[in-house]
């Protein structure tokens, strides 16, 4: 197992479990309320194998495919390479006075390095959520409800996604005890890369899954817009110039008509006289066209000519070629005016159908992306040193690297040591639980020999490597190329 602690058996065979403070008396043979410690024979043991994430090389020194199934590997020698100690399965400080469950000691291209290694306790911990749609999810600051009880909110829409703060410790820990418990759950789901059904109050219904496309009111997203409106025609005005007369590419944000635009201006396009609803910002582009909604580019549009506000017959002709498109191209129309220049549809032009395709070929994939955010706080820089301030100037001052599981995260500015990381670069099944509730994570600290030394480190708890897991249960996963290895040099500018 990744943890063996000794612990006085009561007579009634019952062991005390200090891993969180919960505090969990636990019968023989039987689990703590998380399932991550039990009683092994009077002995608090963690249940889950310490991760290890490996790098193998070839002879040449060449990173190779590794192992065909990690499961193959019979907990002995490793293959040629590298190894890195994840805090997955690595047990946690709680109490605060404890140094982590593993410090270690290694060797990088000649240099002496150390790292702490540990759960954490994280109360203090959201989700952000980069949801990929045009899709109107529900308005800014709404309440987004699971089973219920809220546990997060609609935030700021960015380019092409809508954002959503999830989890926090006002709901964990603020509100009743099931808001809690709901939270917790959801929180782990997402970071498991599992699926969560979300409810917008007032909004859409949602399934989201961390890599998955988001399943909005039923309906599989599939793209991401290439672009708002404006954006859209300024990227493809060249390739619709002399196939249409004037293109309008409907957008909930910025709605863009091509004659009007800058780009229409460049290639000396007569003005038609089609006259868009909203509110003018700069030539060519509108807002406010249409209701928020799940129809054309993000409204509530189904019909795209009810956006059209009127057409001048002293400025059109009949003949006129109208395209009406969205951003991602899964919608779009093709109009001439009759001899009343009112727009009547007719079949889409070959030539046209080729940039209406390509709008949807610069569309990448639709995607949910959920980034775990949490404050690295006093049980964790506790377990690494005596002086915890030391830690975090230790990690500002970028001569320590802060990993989850392995995988980098970005550490925010100013006070404290803040860490967002991308749930889909860390190991599957990362997190556990507390029912305090929080979430367990892994964190890893990982510097030289010497800086450790330096920022109060507990020296006597350092353990060599094959020393600190002989008599651990270990699990070896590949590492990711995609990921920096821990051990190599930061670029500058880089956590």
């Amino acid at each position: 197992m990744a943890e063996d602690k000794e612990r006085k058996v009561k007579p009634d065979g019952i062991v005390v479990c200090d891993a969180c403070p919960v505090l969990c008396r636990i019968r023989e043979g039987r689990a703590g309320a998380c399932d991550r410690y039990a009683n092994r024979d009077g002995r608090l043991t963690r249940v889950d194998p310490v991760t290890m994430i490996h790098k193998t090389l070839s002879d040449e020194g060449e990173v190779v495919p590794f192992l065909s199934d990690a499961r193959d590997w019979d907990g002995d020698i490793l293959p040629r390479g590298e190894t890195f100690l994840t805090g997955i399965g690595s047990g946690t400080t709680y109490p605060d006075y404890k140094p982590a469950p593993f410090i270690v000691s290694s060797r990088h291209n000649g240099i002496d390095m150390v790292t702490v290694v540990t759960e954490g306790i994280f109360s203090y911990c959201g989700l952000k959520v980069k949801i990929d749609t045009d899709r109107y999810i529900g308005p800014e600051r709404a309440s987004v409800l699971c089973d219920g009880e809220q546990v997060g909110h609609v935030t700021t829409a960015e380019y092409g996604s809508q954002m959503l703060a999830l989890g926090g410790v006002r709901h964990l820990t603020g509100g009743s005890k099931k808001e809690g418990n709901v939270t917790c759950q959801m929180m782990l789901s997402l970071c498991n890369k599992q699926p969560a059904e979300l409810q917008v109050e007032g909004g859409a219904k949602m399934l989201l899954q961390a890599g998955r496309p988001p399943r909005i009111d039923d309906v599989m997203e599939e793209r991401m817009r290439v672009g708002c409106g404006s954006a859209t025609i300024g990227m493809f005005a060249q390739q619709w110039f002399g196939h249409a007369d004037e293109v309008i590419v409907v957008d909930d944000h910025i709605t863009g008509v091509l004659s009007e635009h800058q780009a229409g201006k460049f290639l000396d396009m007569k003005p038609t006289g089609i006259r868009v609803r909203g509110r003018k910002s700069t030539p060519g582009r509108y807002f406010q066209v249409a209701g928020h909604g799940t129809g054309w580019g993000g409204t509530d549009v189904t019909d795209p000519l009810t956006i059209i506000d009127s057409i001048d017959g002293q400025v059109a002709w009949p003949g006129l070629r109208l395209l009406m498109v969205s951003t991602t191209g899964e919608d779009a129309e093709f109009y001439v005016l009759d001899e009343d220049c009112k727009p009547v549809k007719a079949p889409m032009p070959a030539d046209l159908t080729v940039v209406v395709d390509r709008i949807g070929e610069n569309c990448e994939p639709a995607l949910t992306s959920v980034l775990f955010m949490a404050g690295a706080g006093g049980s964790l820089r506790a377990g690494v040193t005596e002086n915890p301030v030391g830690l975090t100037r230790s990690v500002r001052d970028a001569l320590t690297r802060v990993t989850c599981g392995g995988a980098p995260v970005y550490v925010w500015p100013g006070g404290g040591i803040t860490i967002m990381a991308d749930v889909m670069r860390m190991p599957d099944n990362a997190f556990g639980y507390v029912p305090t509730p929080a979430l367990v994570g892994p964190i890893e600290f990982t510097m030289r020999r010497e800086d450790y030394q330096a920022l109060g480190g507990y020296m006597k708890s350092v353990r060599d490597f094959d020393e600190a897991t002989q008599s651990v249960s270990k699990r070896l996963t590949e590492w990711s190329p995609d990921n920096p290895w821990p051990f190599d040099p930061r670029k500058k500018g880089s956590h």
